[in-house]
């Protein structure tokens, strides 16, 4: 089984070599190749997305990926700058549905910013269209208005658009998988206000059909927002577009604690995927050996789980996690009063020490 290992830029070096060390003490026959990407990918080849990158990722059978990102690149045009290598492994590569779990650690209760009443046990999967919506849509740009109040003047514009096929095949993954959990999924969208968000909805409620199971419920995702930090618990799935995805994932990523505790899966149809944490590069912390490498070791057992068939590994990952966690160990990101703070190697060698 080959591996696509993608640093990236700032602290993805250093969380993905965790990763990698933790993958490496599991007893199996991995075949992993690096390769730049992002900024790295740029400073190398002068692109963020090099051809030998984009081609080793498609040889792999997954791809673990870092982070891509840092504010000295921001001065280049949109095409060279790191975040479109992560667009365009997801557009090329097909990878259209984002798992984005967010589970609340009983020892890390105390690190969320609410109540531990109202986020202990709290474990809810956030699904996300990932290759559509208006990250993607054309047209987009600057010009001079045509029209409008302000008719003359330079505007930007970006278009949000979904396909039909694209609304149906994330909503029955999403249907999938409320299937093998509660029963219970909410659909997230904008109906009252978007075009595009009555007809997600449409399709979604279409889909339905052949999930009698599965209880669905509508939210707007402004009301969805304040009902994850108001009642959490009260989810099971959502699903939803891409711009609210993004947004709404990384909201429930701080009922855990951090957003450094919070991995995701990119998968295509036939379950081949990028693996990669949640959180960004931050460049601020980079090399410094403080960053919390356990939500790309999370993320590296959902590529075993998902698409290495090896979910007995993934588990062992999991129970590893979970028992450095209880013995107190944390990086400073989920640093309490009554805990260890150790870096990123010292917490990749407590869950090497305790897969051993």
């Amino acid at each position: 089984m080959k591996i696509a290992i993608l640093p990236g830029d700032g602290i993805g070096p250093e969380i993905v070599a965790e990763a990698v060390r933790v993958l490496n003490v599991l007893g199996e026959q991995f075949e992993m190749e690096t390769a730049p990407v992002g900024g790295a990918g740029y400073e190398a080849h002068g692109h963020p997305l090099p051809e030998a990158t984009l081609q080793l990722a498609k040889d792999a059978d997954a791809i673990l990926f870092g982070a891509v990102g840092d504010w000295k690149y921001d001065t280049l045009e949109r095409a060279l700058r790191p975040e479109q290598a992560i667009l365009g492994l997801r557009k090329t590569l097909g990878l259209f549905a984002n798992f984005r779990p967010a589970i609340l650690y009983p020892e890390l209760a105390g690190a969320s910013t609410l109540k531990p009443e109202v986020v202990s046990g709290l474990d809810i999967l956030i699904i996300r269209e990932l290759t559509g919506d208006i990250y993607f849509g054309h047209p987009r740009g600057v010009r001079t208005a045509p029209d409008g109040a302000f008719k003359g003047e330079r505007e930007g514009f970006d278009t949000m658009r979904y396909a039909e096929t694209e609304i149906r095949r994330i909503a029955h993954v999403a249907f999938q998988a409320a299937l093998k959990r509660d029963k219970r999924l909410t659909s997230v969208d904008k109906a009252n206000v978007l075009e595009t968000g009555q007809f997600w909805r449409d399709i979604v409620t279409d889909v339905h059909r052949q999930y009698p199971a599965v209880m669905l419920d509508h939210m707007y995702v402004d009301n969805a927002a304040m009902q994850l930090v108001r009642a959490p618990k009260k989810f099971d799935v959502l699903v939803t577009g891409n711009m609210f995805g993004d947004i709404l994932s990384d909201a429930a990523a701080m009922l855990t604690g951090s957003i450094g505790m919070l991995p995701s899966a990119s998968l295509d149809a036939n379950n081949k995927g990028l693996y990669e944490p949640s959180h960004g590069s931050a460049p601020d912390i980079a090399g410094k050996g403080i960053a919390n490498p356990l939500a790309t070791i999370l993320s590296a057992a959902m590529m075993l789980r998902f698409s290495l068939n090896m979910p007995e590994q993934a588990d062992r990952i999991d129970a590893a996690v979970k028992s450095v966690l209880a013995q107190g160990l944390r990086t400073a990101d989920i640093h309490e009063s009554g805990t260890t703070l150790v870096g990123t190697e010292a917490m990749g060698d407590a869950v090497v020490k305790a897969l051993n």
